[in-house]
């Protein structure tokens, strides 16, 4: 219930009250008037002082028309009107939400899209909003619907899924210069799904697939090319290093452990195999 439909209600129910207290005091059996006057007259004073007597609440803002010409605008508290001369229009003024239905639009690369989205907004100016445009609330809703579609329309597929906050700031900005005529702020619009094509949706998943294998195959070859230049450099130590093979060698039969199953046979012993190696040397000399 509104503040001042219960301030109403209380004042109608009081004089009623009272014009029944009187009809009881001042009515004779002999006069039945004299208690159907005072009854009547409580309605009448309560039926006008319930249509006087207003209450605006803090949220809100009452637009006052005398005999339909606009006479002020009404802060929030107490307000006292014409019976019957004046009429009130109350018109909210906190952050109100209008969701923008699902619809159909068509990007510039001709790809079908279902969007739908919200828009946040409130009224700066009350008496713009109740006498220049009928409804706000479905005149805001219908500019939003227009401004999506073309907006959209203006953008690539990509565009549209990768800039989606910019394309929102856009919206906002577009609707925010025709609703400033009305009266109304926009505080943001924002896009809660954007659908897709099945068929486009497959597509989209096999590309991001191969974009990770290819990163996948990119990291592996790097890491392959990093491995092969370590064991090229540690080949060149060993070969510059006389006692780094013997060290190599020693290091790979402790790794095997002590397990007695473990048979380790040398073919050669590494003093020969050096000595091959220096006359294959000196032979190529």
């Amino acid at each position: 219930m509104r503040p001042s439909s219960a301030v109403s209600s209380l004042l109608f129910f009081l004089s009623l009250v009272a014009g029944i207290g009187l009809a009881a005091v001042l009515g004779t059996p002999r006069d039945p008037a004299s208690f159907v006057l005072p009854i009547a007259l409580g309605f009448v004073v309560g039926t006008l002082l319930a249509a006087s007597v207003k209450v605006v609440a803090q949220w809100e803002r009452m637009i006052v028309l005398r005999l339909g010409k606009f006479q002020s605008v009404c802060e929030p508290g107490l307000r006292l009107l014409v019976p019957v001369v004046d009429t009130p229009i109350y018109v909210e003024m906190r952050v109100q939400s209008v969701d923008v239905a699902r619809q159909q639009a068509i990007t510039e690369d001709n790809v079908p899209v279902l969007l739908n989205g919200v828009i946040f907004f409130r009224v700066i100016d009350p008496e713009s909003a109740a006498l220049k445009v009928e409804n706000y609330r479905v005149a805001i809703f219908r500019m939003a619907q227009a401004t999506i579609r073309d907006a959209v329309g203006r953008l690539t597929l990509d565009s549209l899924l990768s800039h989606q906050e910019k394309l929102e700031a856009e919206l906002a900005r577009s609707v925010e210069g025709a609703a400033r005529a009305w009266g109304l702020h926009v505080e943001a619009i924002k896009l809660e799904d954007i659908d897709v094509p099945e068929e486009l949706k497959k597509m989209m998943s096999r590309q991001a697939s191969s974009e990770r294998e290819k990163r996948a195959t990119i990291i592996k070859a790097d890491g392959d090319r990093q491995a092969a230049a370590a064991l090229a450099e540690a080949a060149s130590t060993m070969a510059t290093s006389p006692g780094a093979m013997q060290l190599r060698m020693l290091q790979t039969l402790d790794g095997l452990g002590p397990n007695a199953s473990n048979t380790v046979v040398l073919a050669l012993p590494m003093e020969l195999i050096d000595v091959a190696r220096a006359y294959t040397v000196a032979q190529h000399k």
